[in-house]
């Protein structure tokens, strides 16, 4: 990608551009990582269910950023998705933290489809500082920092505005949850967004991707069920740098309150695809479009994290 005129321009560095240089450097070593393990025989495990994957590069990964960072950084804060599938307390302070998904596509990963991305985050007082998401087999890194605006290998990115439902593309994943409950509301939802005629809905295995292409103007609009703050954070300040808009069923701009959270390109394209799934209703997730109402997880604070 070859960035001219106004596009070339860096963004101006902010108060925390130690950390954003950090970011930066260790995705792009992970993805050199993931790229060579990507061919290669892999270890796999499964968490939660059968379609749940986490393998040793994973682990690999994501201890490679958070040895270095907390080398570098030692009195910051740490949320990482296979640290807490192991058992780690998500906890989001005040203090500086890093969000990490050291593979956001793992089931893309293992079947050695080219579709992958480390994900890293960083928030101050519990507010989104900047994103970094290396897109390993294609090598696009993309950034955003608050208030700097959002780009990929140095150009900078738009959403697309696309205000009308029946010109969007949109995208979505299923998840790892394969229960009854979960694949018809997943199922019914998609059949309402293409009564809804939309373009198109597409599935492509990686979340943070997904909302990159958001980001870029590729894609108008995107959806998912149980999305984690490791999923969101980092792209959450790419979008929103890009001229777009994260939020949850609630409404809210914070989008880490909810098990459920929908991203778009513009506030009415938003209005419009979240239509075609109001009625719908999880058992566990409580009614659609309506705030998070777990009946057996923690309070959860505005990332997505249990507060203190």
């Amino acid at each position: 990608m070859k960035p001219s005129g106004e596009d070339q321009a860096a963004p101006a560095a902010g108060p925390w551009e130690e950390c954003f240089q950090a970011a930066v450097q260790l995705a792009l070593r992970a993805g050199q990582i993931i790229r060579k393990a990507l061919t290669e025989e892999k270890r796999v495990s499964t968490k939660t269910s059968a379609a749940d994957l986490v393998t040793e590069t994973d682990h690999l990964v994501e201890d490679l950023i958070i040895s270095e960072l907390r080398e570098r950084f030692p009195s910051h804060r740490f949320i990482a998705e296979e640290a807490a599938a192991s058992g780690a307390k998500c906890v989001l302070t005040h203090n500086p933290t890093w969000i990490i998904d050291p593979i956001d596509g793992t089931c893309n990963f293992v079947h050695r489809f080219p579709t992958v991305a480390v994900s890293i985050g960083f928030a101050v007082r519990q507010e989104l500082e900047f994103g970094v998401i290396y897109h390993c087999t294609e090598e696009r890194l993309y950034t955003g920092r608050r208030g700097g605006g959002a780009f990929c290998n140095g150009q900078r990115l738009r959403v697309s505005g696309e205000t009308d439902l029946s010109k969007a593309l949109v995208l979505t994943e299923i998840g790892p949850k394969r229960d009854p409950a979960t694949l018809k509301l997943f199922l019914s939802n998609m059949e309402r967004l293409l009564h809804a005629k939309a373009h198109g809905v597409r599935v492509i295995g990686s979340s943070t991707l997904a909302l990159c292409h958001l980001a870029s103007g590729a894609a108008d609009a995107y959806y998912q069920f149980g999305l984690h703050c490791w999923d969101l954070a980092a792209a959450t300040v790419i979008i929103r740098e890009a001229g777009g808009i994260v939020i949850d069923t609630s409404e809210s701009q914070a989008a880490f309150s909810s098990k459920f959270s929908t991203q778009a390109s513009s506030p009415r394209l938003q209005e419009k695809q979240s239509e075609p799934w109001r009625t719908g209703r999880h058992p566990r997730w409580g009614p659609v479009g309506l705030p998070h109402s777990s009946l057996d997880e923690p309070p959860r604070n505005k990332m997505g994290c249990s507060p203190l």
